[in-house]
């Protein structure tokens, strides 16, 4: 198991296909959730991801300031190993990258509201409403990072 952080342009051509790929088939097949997946913002972005005998296992993206929210932002976080402890390392790794890369000092993500518990977990705190995002309940999160 080996941990990558690399920007978009970095990224090989055959990574960036294997981090597709993964994103496709969590967020779009098993979600059953059709949605714009290519939404211009990987190439603003750190592209974490956890790889096991070849294979993407964990990832998320870290993007910078300014392109989706105000703050660093967090997203498309997956595991393919649940219940593993993954999640845990690859957020640990994405809140790292935020701060040493960005130097975030707040991070805001978008989250399934049904995840809400794992996030608070790492300092997150809901600062919105519940609201539908492709037909699944999302909610906004905030991590304030003097605050830890």
């Amino acid at each position: 198991m080996r941990l990558y952080v690399k920007k978009y342009q970095a990224l090989t051509k055959a990574e960036l296909y294997a981090i597709l790929k993964v994103r496709l088939s969590v967020f779009v097949i098993e979600q059953q959730c059709p949605y714009p997946e290519l939404d211009d913002k990987d190439q603003f972005a750190y592209h974490v991801f956890v790889k096991e005998a070849g294979q993407i296992i964990a990832y998320l993206r870290v993007i910078e300031k300014g392109i989706s929210y105000e703050e660093v932002s967090i997203g498309r976080v997956l595991t393919i190993k649940r219940s593993t402890g993954l999640g845990r390392v690859i957020m640990e790794a994405g809140i790292k990258v935020a701060k040493e890369k960005y130097g975030a000092d707040k991070i805001r993500i978008e989250a399934q509201s049904y995840a809400k518990e794992f996030y608070a977990k790492f300092g997150f705190k809901q600062v919105s409403a519940e609201f539908l995002e492709d037909n699944i309940p999302h909610i906004e999160m905030l991590l304030e990072l003097n605050d830890q």
